[in-house]
């Protein structure tokens, strides 16, 4: 894994700084693979760095912005943003998410959740990925839960949170068009913070369980705006002590 990486990202790490950073730990310690911060050079350093909380500013400053890989390397994300502008920015480049890397490892601990009934919600920015999405569930049978779909999952998943209606930022469309431009027709445009939350709570009065997983920051937002309980699968993992 000499020439593999992993993309911490800047959303989901000004987010959850915390569980950011013992997801970096685990792939540094466990698999020898190094952190960059982004997927695009340059890309607003100084905003999220002023972003991080003071505790960890210094620490995220340490890590390298961006660099330029080897094709023979794998781009190992948490980020689906940042997986779709490595797939059209560096095709040569390999992609494999977090949740595979972590498939991987035959002594994770996983904690146990006991059976307990949860929804999975798949997301719009990697509808496609069905490695990613099997890897996402057999993660949640690894932990003892009863996984709950929705009808519209997998490729048939139209759901991103609210980031999608509102607009996108401008590096989106021009990083990868093919995702954020020629599949997004109707998509990113404007709409009233009550719109917003008014088309999340009718969303997810179809989702029947206290308890929603998601695996994108954006899909968190959402469902949480929306009136559920929204945990990313990387606090299922790594902080289980946190979930109520």
């Amino acid at each position: 894994m000499k020439n593999d990486f992993y993309v911490a990202s800047c959303v989901f790490t000004e987010e959850e700084p915390a569980l950011s950073k013992k997801v970096q730990t685990y792939v540094k310690d466990k698999f020898a693979i190094s952190s960059i911060r982004c997927c695009t050079a340059n890309y607003k350093v100084k905003e999220f760095t002023e972003k991080m909380p003071q505790w960890y500013q210094a620490e995220w400053q340490s890590i390298p912005h961006f660099l330029e890989y080897a094709s023979a390397g794998t781009m190992i994300s948490i980020c689906h943003n940042c997986s779709a502008v490595f797939e059209e920015r560096y095709p040569e480049i390999k992609r494999l998410s977090i949740w595979e890397l972590i498939l991987q490892d035959k002594s994770f601990p996983y904690p146990n959740y006991h059976g307990e009934k949860m929804t999975i919600q798949d997301c719009w920015r990697s509808k496609e990925n069905k490695a990613e999405q099997d890897a996402v569930r057999a993660l949640m049978r690894h932990m003892n839960i009863n996984i709950v779909e929705l009808d519209e999952n997998y490729s048939q998943t139209k759901f991103c949170g609210y980031s999608l209606y509102q607009p996108q930022p401008p590096r989106n469309p021009k990083l990868a068009p093919k995702r954020f431009l020629a599949g997004a027709k109707g998509l990113f445009q404007e709409h009233t913070a009550e719109e917003k939350k008014q088309i999340m709570e009718v969303y997810c009065s179809q989702i029947t369980t206290e308890k929603a997983v998601a695996y994108c920051h954006y899909c968190i937002r959402g469902l949480n705006l929306g009136g559920k309980y929204g945990i990313h699968l990387a606090r299922l993992l790594f902080e289980p002590e946190l979930i109520c």
